[in-house]
C-alpha cells in the first residue's frame, strides 16, 4: 500500500477545527506504538499492489502511478510528506467516518487485506451491508482514543475537511500513520434549472474487481461531478474519483435499507439539470437487469442527454471467476440468463418454466438465492436430470468470493448450508461440473 505519510516536527499540542472538537479525544493520546514509515518506492504501480497493498497516496494518476502532495514521483519532496510501501494484508486499519465519501478507501483496503474497522455514527447502507456480512468490522459511534491507538494505519474519510484534518492530527500524535479519504458531501443543487453541459453517463462497473472495469468507465469515474452508486458497484474505483467529487449511496439491501429507483432517477435528472456530469454507477452491466433503461428514460423525459458505458456481465463474470465456462464447445451449445427474484408460480413471474428445462443450455440465475429451492424443484418436475450439475458463486471478484457445487437436486441445500449471501449467481447445466484437467 503506498501512503504519503508525514513527517512534520513542532506541530502544536493540540488542534479542532473552530468550534469542532476531534471526536473521542477527552485527553491526549498516548503514544504507544509509533510505526515505521517503510520505503520510498518510485511512481509505478509496485507488482504487489494486487497481493496485499493498494495504491492509495493523496494523489493518483490514472496510470496507476502514486503522486506525493509536492508533485514529484518517490522520495521525499520537501513537504513533509513521504510516498511510502506500506503492507496492510491482515492488519488493523481503522477508518474514520462510513459514509459515501469513504466507501472508495473501504473497498480498496478490503481487496488489499486489510483488517478493516469503520467507526461512524451515520454510516452509508452499502457499508453496513458489509458488516452484516462479517466483511468489517463497525462501530457506531465517534472516534476513540484506543481506536487510534490499536490501528497501523488510520484513514481519515468523512467528507468533512476540517474534521478529516483534525482527526490526522490527533492520530499523527498517537504515533499512527494516516491517509486523507476521498470524496465529499454530497449536496443537491437548491433549484432544478437546466444549465448547459449537464448530463448522465450510465457506466458498468463489473462484477466487483475494480481491475475488471473498462477503460472508458474508469474514465468517466475520474471526469464526474456526481457519483451515483451502490453496493454492487467496484467502489474501490471512487478512489479515483476527482477532488470534490460528490458520492451518493443508493444502495439496494436485499431485505433490508433500500433507494427506491424514483428517487435514485430524481437524484440523477436533479444534478444533471445543475449543469453536472453525474456518474450512475453500477456493478455488472447496467442492462443486464440493472435498470438502466428505466434510467435512461427518465433521463429523456427530463431532455438530459445520456451516454451509455457497457459492462462486464456478473452473468458471465461470475461464473468464470469461479473457473466455470458457461459454454463450452464439447458440453451445450449456449446460455439462458434469468431473474429468479420471484419464485416459479408467482403472479409476477414471466418465465416458461418448462421450457426453460428443456433447452439443453447452461441455466444462469441471478438474484435467485432465496428462491433456489423452488427454482430447482420445478426445474426437475419438469423434466431436468436430478443429477445435472450446479454451482453457486458468491461474491464474486471480491476477496470474499466462495463457491458451492453440487447437482439441481442439492445445490440449494448446500447453498444454505454454506452460508453464502447475495449478490450470488447460480449455474445450473454441465459446466458447472467442469474441470480443465479433464479432456474427456
Amino acid at each position: 500500500m503506498r501512503s504519503s505519510c508525514p513527517a512534520r516536527q513542532g506541530r502544536s499540542p493540540s488542534w479542532s477545527p473552530p468550534g469542532r472538537p476531534v471526536p473521542g479525544r477527552a485527553e491526549p493520546v498516548d503514544v504507544t506504538r509509533p510505526v515505521a514509515p517503510g520505503k520510498a518506492t518510485g511512481g509505478r504501480r509496485d507488482p504487489r499492489d494486487a497481493a496485499g497493498s493498494t495504491a492509495v497516496g493523496r494523489h493518483q494518476q490514472q496510470d496507476g502511478s502514486t503522486v506525493p502532495a509536492g508533485g514529484e514521483i518517490g522520495g521525499s519532496t520537501g513537504t513533509g510528506t513521504l510516498t511510502v510501501d506500506l503492507p496492510v494484508r491482515g492488519r488493523p486499519v481503522l477508518v474514520a467516518g462510513g459514509g459515501p465519501p469513504a466507501l472508495g478507501r473501504i473497498a480498496a483496503l478490503r481487496a488489499a487485506g486489510a483488517l478493516v474497522t469503520v467507526v461512524s455514527t451515520h454510516p452509508a447502507d452499502a457499508v453496513t451491508d458489509l458488516a452484516d456480512r462479517g466483511l468489517i468490522t463497525l462501530h457506531r459511534r465517534e472516534i476513540t482514543d484506543a481506536d487510534l491507538r490499536e490501528a497501523l494505519l488510520v484513514v481519515t474519510a468523512t467528507g468533512d475537511p476540517e474534521l478529516d484534518a483534525g482527526l490526522a492530527e490527533a492520530a499523527e500524535r498517537a504515533g499512527r500513520l494516516t491517509l486523507s479519504g476521498s470524496g465529499a458531501v454530497a449536496v443537491e443543487p437548491a433549484v432544478e434549472r437546466r444549465v448547459s453541459g449537464g448530463r448522465v453517463v450510465l457506466v458498468g462497473g463489473g462484477p466487483g474487481d475494480p481491475g475488471l472495469i473498462t477503460v472508458a468507465g474508469m474514465a468517466a469515474v475520474a471526469e464526474a461531478d456526481v457519483l451515483v452508486v451502490d453496493r454492487l458497484a467496484p467502489l474501490a474505483v471512487l478512489q479515483r474519483a476527482r477532488d470534490g467529487a460528490q458520492i451518493i449511496d443508493v444502495s439496494k439491501i436485499p431485505h433490508g435499507p433500500s433507494t427506491s429507483q424514483d428517487e435514485i432517477n430524481r437524484l440523477l435528472v436533479t444534478h444533471a439539470r445543475a449543469g453536472r456530469t453525474v456518474v450512475r454507477l453500477k456493478g455488472g452491466d447496467n442492462f443486464v437487469f440493472g435498470r438502466g433503461g428505466e434510467e435512461w428514460q427518465a433521463c429523456e423525459a427530463a431532455g438530459i442527454d445520456v451516454r451509455i458505458v457497457p459492462g462486464v456481465s456478473s452473468a458471465t463474470a461470475a461464473p468464470a471467476l469461479a473457473g466455470i465456462p458457461v459454454t463450452h464447445r464439447t458440453l451445450n451449445q449456449g446460455y439462458t440468463v434469468v431473474t429468479a427474484h420471484v419464485p416459479p408460480g408467482d403472479p409476477r413471474s414471466t418465465l416458461d418454466w418448462a421450457a426453460l428445462a428443456r433447452t439443453g443450455t447452461a441455466l444462469v440465475l441471478m438474484m435467485g438465492l432465496k428462491t433456489l429451492p423452488e427454482v430447482c424443484s420445478t426445474l426437475i418436475g419438469h423434466g431436468l436430470d436430478p443429477a445435472t450439475p450446479a454451482a453457486t458463486v458468491a461474491d464474486a471478484g471480491l476477496p470474499s468470493q466462495r463457491r458451492v457445487v453440487g447437482t439441481v437436486a442439492d445445490i440449494a441445500d448446500r447453498t444454505r448450508e454454506a452460508g453464502l449471501k447475495a449478490p450470488a449467481v447460480t449455474v445450473i447445466g454441465s459446466v458447472a461440473a467442469f474441470d480443465p484437467r479433464r479432456t474427456d
